[in-house]
């Protein structure tokens, strides 16, 4: 009885070993997945520096994995296979959707040519503006729902320089005409000092001297300070034209004093928006697809993973060599020799673990990616966005096999190369309109449908929504008047009045 308590507790230290390897395979298979070709690069650089067991053969990189697809969707053997090793990722993934996002929150990127929606370049990067810093510092702020709606509006209304060029009471009309936000001069001011306490200083000032006075008021009190503030203050006109020599006179200060106050005056920053975008711009990189798609003239359609730069990874020869020497002599031992066994498991162990990783995110990928063109396929042949039809992470996923957060992941930060443009893989993605009557309709080719007729009306007579609804209607897009006015608005179309 003994030996077989003993047997069983051995039996499910083997099991809780087991179970524990193979969640650390699928969390190492969901962190690959997660990354983009450049970071993948380094992370593969990154282990094989870490790992003496993991090498690459020589001038051996993987080749690229083609897949070709026409307008039908069929189902062969080796899918079938590679869903099956997907589904092996379901306890993972399941316990991780949280990581992944939801569909309403999955933003949409775009591409390629078109006038309904802004469109990125063949080079992207960060994809924060100065604008997306400053709502992000918003996110801190203590504001109330409808103080919040105001900083988000003043924000928009900067310029690339980060200063406020329209009058308060221009921004109070915009508010009132296109959020239907009736507010006060005074209110716009209070909401207007908060925004300039933003970083950094000098953003949200409605002229180059309030810029240059607010970056001076972030300073420490001193002399130097005081003299600053009262050449912007008092003396703008002659800094602005560097007649120096009467500020100098005005101020009754030495060569020196007057040398050193004007350098840093010179350090003022005129456009604090701009340096901010240049900030960014200095992080951008230039992204390399993960997919290369082609389209060939018959409308077929065909996707390489874009494996070029992945090395073939390997076992080093020499470890898997030293392990099997040591394992056939296991009597012989010296304890010395086990220490250097163990250590020589592990890492080969780990080497493993990392090439299987790396294969299967592969194999993750190409599902995907080939599930999208299936769902997309008019896209990929025509490249008019209003070939694209709805499609939320939950269509990839069935039709892929994988799961959602899988999906969600694989999504979040690729980018496919194709012959209109190269897009990232949100882009893909829709939400749909459901009309009264069951119907399902893309968002993305209503909004379209709407720009094209804003941009054909007659501007000395331009269309209502009451009218652009009726339109729309016999388009073959019978939609609600107040989502007319919503798509309007998101499209950053002002009211009939205001477009004559």
């Amino acid at each position: 009885m003994a030996v077989q308590g003993q047997g069983q507790i051995q039996e499910q230290k083997l099991e809780q070993r087991l179970a524990q390897t193979i969640t650390q395979q699928q969390l190492l298979h969901s962190q690959l997945v997660e990354l983009p070709l450049p970071q993948l690069l380094e992370r593969i650089d990154t282990e094989m520096n870490d790992n003496p067991a993991l090498e690459s053969a020589p001038d051996s990189f993987q080749e690229s994995s083609e897949f070709t697809d026409s307008s039908d969707y069929d189902t062969n053997d080796d899918f079938d296979a590679q869903r099956d090793r997907e589904e092996r990722q379901s306890a993972l993934d399941e316990a991780l959707q949280g990581i992944g996002r939801d569909d309403e929150d999955l933003p949409v990127y775009h591409g390629g040519n078109t006038v309904s929606e802004e469109r990125e370049e063949m080079v992207y990067g960060e994809t924060a503006s100065f604008y997306d810093l400053l709502k992000e510092q918003l996110s801190f702020c203590q504001l109330t729902e409808r103080e919040h709606d105001i900083m988000e509006y003043l924000i928009g209304s900067l310029d690339d320089d980060g200063l406020l060029r329209k009058s308060l009471s221009q921004v109070g009309e915009e508010l009132a005409v296109y959020h239907n936000i009736d507010v006060s001069e005074q209110e716009l001011e209070a909401v207007l000092n908060q925004l300039q306490e933003f970083d950094p200083a000098g953003i949200g000032a409605r002229s180059l001297q309030e810029c240059l006075l607010l970056q001076i008021d972030r300073r420490e009190d001193s002399r130097l300070k005081e003299l600053m503030h009262r050449v912007i203050s008092n003396y703008f006109d002659e800094f602005t034209k560097k007649h120096w020599d009467k500020i100098q006179s005005a101020l009754r200060l030495t060569d020196l004093q007057a040398k050193v106050l004007f350098d840093e005056l010179r350090k003022l920053n005129p456009k604090p928006g701009a340096s901010l975008g240049e900030a960014v711009g200095r992080s951008m990189e230039q992204i390399i697809p993960d997919f290369i798609v082609d389209t060939q003239d018959d409308g077929t359609v065909t996707f390489t993973l874009n494996n070029s730069e992945v090395p073939e990874l390997k076992v080093s020869q020499s470890f898997a060599d030293s392990m099997k020497e040591y394992q056939q002599n296991p009597s012989s031992m010296s304890r010395q020799t086990k220490e250097a066994l163990l250590y020589i498991k592990k890492k080969v162990e780990s080497a493993q673990n990392f090439i299987e990783a790396v294969n299967m995110r592969r194999r993750t990928l190409t599902l995907t990616m080939q599930a999208i063109i299936q769902l997309q396929h008019q896209f990929f042949v025509d490249g008019d966005e209003a070939s694209l039809r709805p499609m939320i992470l939950r269509d990839v996923a069935e039709k892929s096999g994988l799961d959602q957060s899988t999906v969600s992941r694989v999504s979040n930060s690729k980018y496919a190369q194709t012959r209109w443009g190269t897009f990232p893989l949100r882009y893909f993605f829709s939400d749909s309109y459901v009309t009264e009557s069951g119907e399902e309709l893309s968002k993305r080719r209503i909004k379209a449908a709407l720009h094209e007729l804003i941009d054909g009306e007659d501007k000395r007579n331009p269309l209502s929504d009451e009218a652009l609804t009726d339109a729309l209607a016999d388009m073959g897009f019978p939609i609600a008047r107040r989502t007319v006015a919503k798509y309007r608005e998101q499209l950053g179309i002002p009211i009939s009045r205001l477009r004559r």
